[in-house]
Formats: C-alpha cells, sequence, structure tokens
C-alpha cells in the first residue's frame, strides 16, 4: 500500500547560485558527509546537489510534512545500494515521521528515482507500508 508520494522538480542552476553564494554554509546546512563526498568527485557537483536536494523535497512531500515538524534536511540522504540504485537514509524527526505513518504491523519501504536534463533535476519518491513478515 501506498502511504506517501511526493516529487520535486529544480533548475540546476539555482543550484550553482546558491552554491556561489552561500558555498560551505549551504553545504553544511543541507547535505550529509556522504552526498557532500559524492558530489565533490564529480565534474559538477551542482548537478549531483540539485539530484539530492530535489529528492529532499520530494521525501518531505511523501512524508506529508515539508521542512516542518521537526523534519531537517540533513534527516533524509540520499544513498546508493551496492548496485548503484539510489535510496534514502531517514534519521531523527523524518524517521520519526516515517514511523509515525507507517501502519501498525507493517514495514516502510522507500523507493527513490533521480534524474536530470540540464538545467533541470527531479525526483520522485514513494513510500510503501510492506507486511512485516515473521
Amino acid at each position: 500500500m501506498i502511504i506517501g508520494i511526493g516529487n520535486d522538480l529544480i533548475d540546476i542552476r539555482r543550484i550553482e547560485r546558491t552554491l556561489e553564494r552561500f558555498g560551505e554554509r549551504f553545504i553544511r546546512r543541507c547535505f550529509t558527509d556522504i552526498e557532500r563526498s559524492k558530489a565533490e568527485r564529480r565534474y559538477k557537483p551542482a548537478d549531483t546537489y540539485a539530484k539530492r536536494y530535489a529528492a529532499k523535497e520530494a521525501c518531505t512531500k511523501a512524508l506529508g510534512t515539508g521542512f516542518s515538524r521537526g523534519v531537517f534536511w540533513r534527516d533524509i540522504g540520499v544513498v546508493n545500494l551496492p548496485s548503484g540504485k539510489p535510496t534514502l537514509a531517514l534519521t531523527n524527526g523524518a524517521l520519526e515521521r516515517l514511523r509515525e505513518i507507517t501502519p501498525d504491523g507493517m514495514k516502510a519501504h522507500i523507493e527513490l528515482t533521480i534524474t536530470d536534463e540540464p538545467p533541470m533535476a527531479e525526483a520522485l519518491v514513494i513510500i510503501q507500508a510492506l507486511p512485516a513478515g515473521p
């Protein structure tokens, strides 16, 4: 059963301007160390940051909170599975909200897809509640 869905579209040039203006302050406020490490290894870090920014926005929509009710930027981290597939790791307020919306006897499963076609980046998040199993 789907318990949350969210998507976000962002202009990569907006992230480029924000990085130029606020740099380290913006990065520390919004991104986890894992996200930062991945972005800084790329030829165009702003593209990677933009996709992750969109993923965080989409996640807050799927959680039904936006960045409020104790959900902060760094509570949502984009991580890659060994296969390379992106997913989300939630902590603190975001994890607590996920627990609140997950029905008893179920476990939450998050699907994330991110893409870019410069100058735009997009993310889609679907949160499912699956049977917890034995």
